[in-house]
């Protein structure tokens, strides 16, 4: 299909020329070879009467004019997919469809389960392809190359929609068997014993309690760091260090290891985790059909019997029962 003399075609090439900036990543994205890629870009050069890459030394450059390109290439086609892949229908339980998530081992730890248990009861042939934040999956979103990120509300910018799913709050965690600690916890003893945290990313991006401390001119002993959420429990077991963490989480942990949760010994603000999608995709019916199970997966948890009763019921039966070995 052609529009103003223009193979609409070449669009898709010029998004993986512009993306890449190498005519040799930009064929395998596009499953061309090298020699076809090139006369692809001889052809979109002709067109816009510009070189679009031009030689840096070993790299390729974009020109200006590549560069203004970016933001309404990739609308176009991102419109054009929604306009051709939207169905007036949305059938769950026959539809076979991938969806792409972002969020990090505690979202797909504490939500993203659910929502997978839930899947062969509604949507049998849906599948769930979940991977972990990193530095530019803001670009993702605004590429449409995921359908769903999860993280705190803070984090997400941009103009596509987001929705709030959740709010959580913090607690202490420390192994059962920790002599530095009774049943209440002071700032005296939460800053002089060595703390697990988490560390993400190339620059070491710092954990949110870690930030709220620095602001306020404390500094912990951090002995242990670790790039997910789901290993700082391992870390304080057997020892007297204590780990900062999501409060579902923990209960979580508090029901399979022997940790105990504590209160924080300063204020630190809640969280509010929300979902963020592309602005293209906000009325597909599938989309909207993912969105909404990810507040039914929501509600689900909201309903379930409360994880710090179930958390305190395990600890008394572990406490009451004779000690086995589990292996």
């Amino acid at each position: 299909m052609r529009f103003n003399r223009l193979d609409l075609n070449l669009l898709v090439a010029l998004e993986a020329l512009l993306l890449e900036k190498s005519i040799t990543r930009a064929g395998r994205r596009l499953n061309l070879s090298q020699s076809a890629t090139s006369g692809v870009l001889s052809r979109l050069r002709e067109y816009f009467a510009d070189e679009l890459l031009v030689p840096v030394g070993r790299s390729m450059e974009l020109t200006p004019l590549a560069l203004s390109l970016i933001d309404p290439v990739r609308n176009v086609l991102l419109q054009i997919k929604a306009t051709i892949e939207i169905k007036p229908a949305f059938d769950p339980a026959t539809v076979f469809r991938n969806f792409k998530i972002t969020a990090s081992d505690y979202v797909t730890t504490v939500l993203l389960s659910e929502m997978a248990c839930r899947l062969p009861m509604v949507a049998p042939n849906i599948k769930i392809e979940i991977s972990a934040p990193d530095e530019i999956f803001h670009e993702a979103i605004e590429r449409g190359e995921i359908d769903l990120i999860i993280m705190p509300k803070q984090y997400l910018r941009g103009v596509h929609p987001k929705e709030v799913l959740f709010t959580e709050d913090y607690s202490c965690v420390v192994w059962t068997g920790n002599t530095a600690i009774g049943d209440t916890l002071n700032m005296e003893t939460y800053m002089s014993l060595g703390h697990v945290s988490t560390m993400f990313g190339h620059f070491s991006q710092m954990s949110f309690e870690e930030v709220v401390l620095q602001a306020t001119g404390h500094e912990r002993r951090i002995e242990v760091t670790t790039d997910n959420f789901t290993t700082l429990p391992h870390m304080v077991i057997g020892t007297n260090r204590i780990a900062t963490m999501h409060s579902r989480l923990a209960r979580l942990f508090a029901r399979y290891y022997p940790v105990r949760l504590l209160p924080l010994p300063f204020d630190l603000p809640a969280m509010e985790f929300a979902m963020q999608w592309n602005r293209f995709f906000d009325n597909d019916p599938s989309h909207q059909w993912l969105r909404n199970l990810a507040k039914q997966a929501c509600d689900a948890k909201k309903d379930s019997p409360s994880a710090t009763a179930i958390a305190t019921a395990d600890s008394e039966a572990r406490i009451s029962a004779p000690e086995t070995l589990v292996t």
